[in-house]
């Protein structure tokens, strides 16, 4: 297997929070083919089918199940297996279930992040928090450019102010208990990560996109669609994965230096309209379905909504590898072979490495196409 980060991850010890959700699932395949000792700690998956049994991950790593609101049950994981770097992902992720379970929505993601960075402040064996938080942090100013990781915060439903407050509750640790200054006597660096609309095989989520036109090719349903002309940045899980493993490695590596929030979006290409994507969707299944519009319930979200992510470009070398006509392919790709029966960590497994080659030899080569 292809290793982008030079055998850093190998026999290192890497817990993740959120493990059995469709992202945590996709970053333990990963991690699993660079030989870290991965241990995870989230509440049940939360489909079915779900990506981490699609992939049987419980048999390749250590899984334990838990509820991020847990502060005792999470220290006791910590105190016996001495994470060395902490990818949290454990968040309630959707905007629509944010309406209907609000008060759960800001304690999984607010007091939750308390809880994990709490945790990580008294072990001595962390070095790096990642947290991973939203595009949809950012307070909507309907602006056609993409919003940088300077411009101001905020939320106009439960989902989007949570993980807003997500974010000033990692800041508050970062200036109160890991401040740069004090590396020396802390030894921790602490980053925040924000990323675009994640597409990719196992996602079975309700009110996603992706999953919604699937449910509707395979059981043959209608394929309902709220909102056709809202445009999101689009892009293949692995994309804002490899930034974050390549973001915790120069944390541990170099330091509080890359400490901070960090944007990982697509190229300007990647930000299509709703409609876009389903047709899309339709044409690569070989389905002569149509769908439908159904006016949503107003739910403050952006209508238009990108990312800035030169910093990462710059000071990571990051990039996407996939255009969004590719991370589609791979997706139904993916869900194609899952619907046929086959084994599904081989072809994950085959996915992570031909995004891995193509984005070795662009390091090796930028001019590359």
């Amino acid at each position: 297997m292809t290793d982008l980060f030079q055998g850093f991850y190998s026999k290192r010890p890497v817990l993740i929070t959120g493990h059995t959700g469709f992202k945590g699932a996709w970053l333990c395949a990963w991690l699993h083919t660079l030989g870290a000792n991965v241990v995870g700690y989230a509440l049940a998956p939360p489909t079915d089918p779900s990506m981490f049994e699609a992939c049987s991950l419980k048999e390749r790593m250590t899984s334990i199940l838990g509820d991020i609101r847990d502060l005792n049950m999470l220290r006791g994981v910590f105190e016996k297996h001495h994470p060395e770097i902490v990818f949290h992902l454990a968040a309630q992720a959707l905007v629509t279930d944010s309406f209907r379970r609000p008060v759960e929505t800001f304690e999984t993601n607010v007091i939750g992040t308390v809880n994990l960075l709490e945790t990580c402040r008294e072990t001595s064996s962390v070095r790096v928090l990642i947290n991973v938080t939203s595009d949809k942090c950012y307070e909507n100013q309907e602006w056609p450019w993409g919003y940088r990781e300077i411009d101001r915060l905020g939320g106009h439903d439960p989902y989007s102010a949570s993980k807003a407050c997500a974010e000033f509750v990692t800041n508050a640790y970062l200036s109160s208990f890991f401040r740069a200054e004090d590396y020396g006597k802390h030894g921790k660096a602490v980053a925040s990560v924000r990323a675009g609309n994640v597409i990719g095989g196992g996602d079975w989520a309700e009110n996603r996109l992706i999953p919604d036109c699937l449910r509707g090719l395979i059981e043959n349903k209608s394929i309902v669609i709220r909102n056709p002309e809202s445009i999101r940045p689009w892009q293949h899980v692995l994309e804002p994965l490899h930034g974050y493993l390549l973001l915790a490695r120069r944390l541990f590596l170099d330091g509080p230096i890359f400490s901070g929030p960090w944007n990982f979006g697509p190229d300007s290409e990647g930000a299509k309209p709703v409609r876009w994507v389903v047709e899309k969707l339709l044409e690569l299944w070989g389905s002569q379905k149509t769908w439908t519009h159904d006016q949503p319930k107003p739910t403050g979200e952006a209508h238009v909504l990108k990312l800035d992510s030169s910093k990462a470009r710059s000071k990571l070398c990051w990039e996407p590898q996939w255009t969004i006509p590719e991370a589609l392919l791979k997706t139904m790709e993916w869900y194609r072979a899952f619907y046929d029966g086959q084994e599904m960590l081989p072809v994950t497994e085959d996915h992570i490495k031909a995004f891995a080659e193509k984005a070795l030899e662009k390091a090796r080569n930028p001019y590359a196409l």
